[in-house]
C-alpha cells in the first residue's frame, strides 16, 4: 500500500494546481471584462491612441450629435477585429439585423463568447439602435455594457466577446 501513497499525493497536488490555474484564468477574464480591456484607458482615449470622434456615444448628449437621418445615410459596421472575419470587412445595416453565433443571425460571429442571438441593430425613426438580446456575456458600446437599447453614432465601437466593430455612415 505504500507504493500508491506517493501517486495519490501527486494526483492531489496536480488537481489543486489545475484548479488554481483555472481560478486565475477566470479572475483575469472577469477583470478584463470589467475594465474593458487589458489596460485601463484614460477618459476619452481610444485603444489605438487616437482621439475619439466628437460625436461618439457616451461623450456628448444625443441631441448635440446631429444624428438625424443617420438611418438614411447608409449606416454600416466595419470589422475592427473578429474571429473568422477580415479587418475592414463592411456590413451594411439595412433593416433589422441580428449579430450572433447561430444560423438565424444575419451577421454570423465565430466567437466563442457570442450567444446564438447576441445583439440586434435596427432603425427606429431616423436613428440606428443597438440592443443586447439577453446574451450571456453582454454587448459593449464604447466599452460600456449595454443595459438598454442605445442609439449608434458615427465612430461608436461595438464589442461582442473578442469581436469589435466600428459604426460608420456615408
Amino acid at each position: 500500500m505504500t507504493t500508491l501513497e506517493p501517486v495519490s499525493v501527486a494526483l492531489k497536488f496536480g488537481f489543486i494546481a489545475v484548479l488554481y490555474l483555472f481560478l486565475l484564468w477566470v479572475a483575469r477574464s472577469a477583470r478584463r471584462d470589467l475594465r474593458g480591456g487589458d489596460a485601463p484607458l484614460a477618459t476619452g482615449q481610444r485603444a489605438d491612441g487616437a482621439a475619439p470622434p466628437p460625436d461618439a456615444t457616451g461623450l456628448y448628449s444625443a441631441s448635440a450629435l446631429g444624428s438625424a437621418d443617420v438611418a438614411h445615410r447608409a449606416p454600416r459596421l466595419v470589422v475592427e477585429r473578429a474571429p473568422g472575419h477580415d479587418r475592414g470587412m463592411i456590413y451594411d445595416l439595412d433593416g433589422d439585423l441580428v449579430l450572433g453565433r447561430g444560423d438565424r443571425a444575419e451577421i454570423r460571429l465565430e466567437d466563442p463568447f457570442a450567444s446564438s442571438r447576441h445583439a440586434r441593430i435596427y432603425e427606429q425613426g431616423n436613428i440606428v439602435v443597438i440592443e443586447d438580446l439577453s446574451s450571456t456575456n453582454g454587448t459593449y458600446l464604447n466599452e460600456e455594457l449595454l443595459q438598454t437599447p442605445r442609439p449608434l453614432h458615427p465612430g461608436d465601437r461595438v464589442r461582442i466577446g473578442d469581436s469589435e466593430f466600428a459604426f460608420e455612415v456615408d
